[in-house]
Order: structure tokens, then C-alpha cells, then sequence
């Protein structure tokens, strides 16, 4: 079953496209992620899901039900987190979170103080008070508090230090194993790495590559460094290898992740002392698409 589901969506400020007639679709129990870096049009796109803005063309649905139409009834069943979080000055984390975990008739107290403690916030503080990372953790905290079915989170661990981070991934998890569907904005791609089945890279407004991570890496090189007793011949000459590079007899090359088992095989005949390869992340695909493309990071 779909959760999310766009077809065809566009928006529009004025003769700027922000979003160039993207598809997602994210399934139940699915957790998704959404990656580019900023100004590609994530923010756009999970605004007009959350139905603060309404898309120029095509259709957005969340759970069956059309994202600006139904926007009240869809926001009872979700939890969204900015990447910058704005909180009421006078009121106490506490206060923040009870209240937004109140509008989803969420009363899981327990999960509440386990989450304050994982995330090491002090909830008796004014909001005022709150470092940029404090008022992430905030958000956090009433998100994954509170029992939805969907959790849009856009760009949710900025300001956060590693170790909160990790927190936030675990979390992830969590409502993952509970059948719940999570979209995730980033642009650290690590985070995503974790904790993604599937994902999208928007450039520009348009959806570049969609797959799951082991269909993507299909389309990335692997790093190869080898050292060989014999000197190794017509190796340019090889399908799929790239970007060749010799110190003596080690030598250091880019493989076609297809391929990797035919360079292997014929790199084997040269008597190997030493072989290293590093499998291709998320990384570098994204870097494939932006790099010298005109794609700022």
C-alpha cells in the first residue's frame, strides 16, 4: 500500500519551477529517503505534501487523500520535523512537547521520558533558552512520541552532535519495525545510508535516480587497489575500468560495479600480493550526478 504517492508534480513561483513533475511513492513500513543538496527542491516538495503549499500541476496523496484538500484530516495520522525548528519562547520544552503530543491523543508517557532521556534534553527549560540543536531535539522528541503513521522529517538531525545523531537513527528504527513510514530529507548521506530501503536524488526540481540502495550501487564504480607480483598488462584495455593510476607494482582503479568480478579474474593471472576494495556509497552516486554538473554543493 502506498503511503505517499505523487504523480506528475510541479510547482511553481512566478517563471521559477521548483519542482519539475516529480513521482515518489513510499510504502507502508518503508522508510524513504529524499536527498539533494540545498535549493534541489526537497523542502518544496514536503510542503506541498503537508499541504502549506499548493502544487501548480499533478497530484499529491497522502494515505489515499489529496495532500491540500484533506490537509486537516492527514495531519491527525502524521509527524513532521523541520530542518529549523521555530518554538513558542515562553513555554517549556515540556510544555512543547505535551501539547503537540495532546493533538495526535497520544498519552504514552513512558515513551516521552525515554525519549527525553535518550536525547539529553532538559524539558524544564523556557524555549527561549534552547541552542539550535536543544529546539531540534525538541521536535524530535514530540515526533516520535506521538503514535502516527508517518513520519516526514526534512533535514531532522541539523544542529544535532554525532552522538544525538545516532539517537535519532535508533528512533528511526524503532518506528520502522512498527510498521510506520518514514520520509526523510537529507543531504548528509550517511544518515540516509543507515537507515534508507529506498531513495530519490532530486536536482533542480527533477528526480534524477530512484531505486533501493543495492539498485543503485549498480550504477556506481567500485574503488580497486591491487598489488601484483608481476607487472600487469593492457589493464586500460579492460571493460569497465577507469581511471588507472600505478605506483610500481600496486596499482589503484575505478570499476564498473558489474564488472568487477571479470577485472578480478583477469588481474588474478598477475600473481596478487594485496587486494582492496572499497564497495561504492551513497556518495558517490550523488557525487556522479552533481559533481561538474553545474549542481552546487
Amino acid at each position: 500500500m502506498s503511503i505517499i504517492k505523487t504523480s506528475h508534480l510541479t510547482k511553481k513561483f512566478g517563471i521559477f519551477t521548483a519542482l519539475d513533475g516529480i513521482d515518489l511513492e513510499v510504502a507502508e513500513g518503508e522508510v524513504y529517503g529524499f536527498i539533494g543538496p540545498n535549493g534541489a527542491g526537497k523542502t518544496t516538495a514536503i510542503r506541498v505534501l503537508l499541504g502549506i503549499l499548493q502544487a501548480t500541476q499533478g497530484e499529491a496523496t497522502i494515505f489515499g487523500k489529496d495532500a491540500w484538500k484533506d490537509a486537516v484530516e492527514i495531519h491527525k495520522r502524521i509527524a513532521y520535523v523541520p530542518g529549523d525548528v521555530n518554538l513558542w519562547s515562553n513555554l517549556t520544552g515540556g510544555e512543547v512537547i505535551d501539547l503537540f503530543v495532546k493533538l495526535r491523543d497520544s498519552h504514552n508517557k513512558s515513551r516521552r521520558e525515554e525519549l527525553i532521556q535518550k536525547f539529553d534534553l532538559d524539558p524544564s527549560k523556557k524555549c527561549r533558552t534552547y541552542s539550535k540543536g536543544n529546539r531540534q531535539k525538541v521536535a524530535l522528541v514530540a515526533a516520535f512520541a506521538s503514535d502516527a503513521d508517518l513520519y516526514i522529517l526534512d533535514e531532522p538531525t541539523s544542529g544535532l552532535d554525532p552522538l544525538m545523531e545516532k539517537v535519532f537513527q535508533d528512533s528511526v528504527t524503532q518506528v520502522k519495525n512498527q510498521g510506520k513510514s518514514v520520509l526523510l530529507s537529507s543531504h548528509i548521506l550517511s544518515e540516509v545510508e543507515k537507515l534508507c530501503d529506498k531513495v530519490s536524488i532530486i536536482r533542480q526540481g527533477k528526480i534524477i535516480e530512484t531505486g533501493t540502495l543495492d539498485e543503485l550501487r549498480h550504477l556506481t564504480r567500485t574503488n580497486v587497489m591491487v598489488e601484483t607480483k608481476q607487472p600487469m598488462t593492457s589493464l586500460g584495455e579492460l571493460k569497465g575500468v577507469h581511471d588507472i593510476t600505478e605506483k610500481g607494482q600496486r596499482v589503484s582503479m575505478q570499476v564498473d560495479t558489474e564488472e568487477l568480478g571479470n577485472v578480478i579474474k583477469y588481474i588474478s593471472q598477475f600473481d596478487i600480493i594485496k587486494l582492496e576494495n572499497a564497495p561504492p556509497t551513497l556518495e558517490d552516486l550523488f557525487m556522479r550526478h552533481y559533481k561538474g554538473e553545474g549542481g552546487a554543493l
